[in-house]
């Protein structure tokens, strides 16, 4: 069964967005993940359902889920949920006190920092909804969490499509000279030798800001930094960076924008 926290949630139109309320939201959460990222994407898993369609794993039951809901589709059928984001604050972890990314980066800089740490994941979106306001409904939501629980810095990592990080050589060499994390921030790939940026002068910064994932860049606009590295994940066949957004180096935007999403546009 999912874990609650007091729910986050607004609407606009026939979208919303709240937390997870129980089992039904979260096969419906695991539903959208499997159709985007195993049936889209190729990604595989050893906790995968293939028969019900469900990409799971066995973190799923300490994560909140951020969903956006679709209140035109029937909630019986699984795919009311047309937006998801995995939410693990510091203040769930289990007993081994390990976050999903653990296995990807060395997170001892962010744990040492004696910050409020919040672990996000598992991003998708429904591909009817992508390019409009659904990423928008999402991002109110998760400020609105940020702010209830005092997050101070949210993590986790983002993804290239392909294993293979030379395909990405452009934009991962310009994250590594332009937006790499201070040292006391700056966690570390697992994979220490499984990408090496090219050199500053190599750069050409319109392909690089061109084949960046839109996510990706979407956190640089709100002021978000990398890691050092990149892990390569063969089983969901990406190449993973760690985002850090740090909330007192927001800019005057992003401020804006977390205090406009925790209005009572998105009421308690």
């Amino acid at each position: 069964m999912v874990k609650l926290i007091e729910p986050v949630s607004g609407q606009q139109g026939s979208l919303h967005v709240r937390l997870a309320r129980d089992a039904q939201d979260l096969r419906a959460a695991q539903r959208l993940r499997y159709r985007v990222f195993i049936e889209e994407m190729g990604g595989t898993g050893p906790m995968i359902d293939h028969v019900n369609r469900l990409e799971r794993d066995a973190f799923d039951p300490i994560f909140d889920h951020l969903l956006l809901i679709d209140g035109q589709r029937d909630p019986d059928h699984a795919e009311h949920v047309v937006g998801v984001y995995r939410l693990l604050p510091d203040t769930r972890l289990g007993r081994a006190g390990r976050f999903y990314c653990d296995d990807e980066f060395d997170l001892a800089p962010l744990r040492g920092s004696g910050r409020r740490l919040l672990e996000l994941g598992r991003s998708c979106i429904d591909p009817a909804h992508r390019g409009g306001l659904g990423m928008l409904h999402l991002w109110q939501g998760l400020a609105e969490y940020v702010l209830r629980n005092r997050i101070e810095i949210l993590f986790g990592a983002a993804s290239f499509p392909s294993d293979d990080p030379m395909r990405w050589v452009q934009p991962l060499s310009w994250l590594h000279h332009h937006h790499l994390a201070p040292p006391a921030l700056r966690v570390t790939a697992r994979q220490p030798a499984s990408f090496t940026p090219i050199a500053p002068e190599a750069l050409d910064r319109r392909a690089a800001l061109t084949q960046m994932p839109s996510l990706i860049r979407a956190y640089l606009r709100l002021g978000g930094m990398v890691g050092e590295g990149v892990y390569l994940d063969h089983a969901f066949q990406t190449t993973d960076v760690c985002i850090i957004l740090d909330t007192a180096r927001m800019s005057d935007q992003a401020r804006a924008f977390a205090r406009h999403a925790s209005t009572p546009s998105t009421s308690p």
